[in-house]
């Protein structure tokens, strides 16, 4: 049997001036029919991913692709089917959508994709789409009023994505991290603490992040659907025990020297690339990471950077969520 060969799809998520998303529903007659899907379609020979998204995007739903960037790639397996799904984040268009090839069509705020039944393969681009491009990890604080007042700083400037990693997450710190809850409650801000998942259960989180020594002992995905499972990695082994346990995004460290973790060596760039080709899910690169960098963890196939020091606190943030 000759094997089967992958076919290359652009695909573009694609956001109004209301930050809704555009999905559109397959044919009943095709691959994974009638199941909603991000606009899109096959390269034809000698074309670039970018020449394909724009040539789709016209022929599907009347639109000119005028301002786009890199958001995920996918390669995923059906029994009958091999895909690269090739993601677009576009942000600028110019027409007004409609379907072109009589498919249903309809906007979708980000956190709401999850009602809809995509393809296996999409899922992950579900996940990209509600995503924001800056995943905050607190960082030092003297106290638990400037805990918060450094909190509430970042939250102001627009992070919506952080992990609490506290100096000791036992009983002392219940009152801080529920104070730091209800604070990120306010400004709609998803929180992930930094723990054990037993211990995660007594608070309201949005969910909750492993260390690539917790990652390691789970047989299967510890929390339910409802919540973020995010998880530490700095290796091809721990990336696919992340796949096993249905992570939903990654943090690839160290990509540049840092001084917190010194004996670490450097994946770099390329590292990076070479972890996020191979991920099933979104990627934050940190280490040394500043907003300077996103764009660089873009073009190697993150969806953005995470980071302590250039996000927390006073430092400025300027997000791309």
């Amino acid at each position: 049997m000759e094997p089967i060969e992958r076919i290359h799809v652009a695909a573009g998520v694609i956001y109004n001036r209301q930050g809704e998303v555009l999905i559109t529903r397959r044919a009943k007659h095709v691959h994974q029919g009638g199941l909603w899907e991000f606009p899109g379609g096959k390269l034809e020979a000698d074309e670039i991913v970018q020449q394909a998204l724009a040539r789709e995007l016209e022929e599907e739903l009347g639109i000119r692709v005028v301002a786009s960037e890199a958001l995920i790639r996918i390669h995923y397996d059906y029994p009958d089917k091999k895909v690269l799904l090739d993601v677009w984040r576009v942000s600028e268009y110019a027409g007004e959508a409609h379907g072109r090839e009589g498919q249903p069509l309809q906007w979708v705020a980000p956190d709401q994709l999850y009602k809809f039944t995509f393809p296996d393969a999409n899922l992950p681009v579900v996940n990209a789409a509600c995503l924001p491009d800056q995943y905050l990890v607190t960082g030092a604080y003297t106290d638990e009023i400037d805990f918060i007042s450094r909190l509430g700083n970042s939250l102001k400037r627009g992070i919506r994505l952080l992990q609490l990693r506290l100096k000791d997450i036992d009983k002392s710190n219940t009152s801080l991290i529920e104070q730091a809850v209800n604070l990120c409650r306010q400004y709609n801000a998803c929180v992930l603490l930094n723990t054990d998942v037993e211990h995660s259960m007594q608070f309201d989180l949005g969910g909750v992040h492993l260390n690539s020594m917790r990652l390691m002992k789970y047989q299967f995905r510890p929390v339910d659907k409802s919540k973020y499972l995010a998880a530490s990695i700095h290796n091809m082994i721990e990336l696919e025990q992340a796949h096993k346990i249905g992570v939903d995004f990654i943090v690839v460290s160290p990509v540049h020297k840092t001084l917190s973790h010194q004996d670490a060596i450097p994946i770099g760039w390329q590292g990076l690339y070479e972890l996020t080709e191979a991920s099933r899910c979104p990627v934050y690169a940190l280490g040394g990471m500043t907003l300077e960098d996103i764009h660089q963890a873009k073009k190697h196939g993150a969806q953005g950077i995470a980071a302590i020091s250039a996000l927390w606190g006073d430092n400025h943030v300027k997000t791309n969520s």
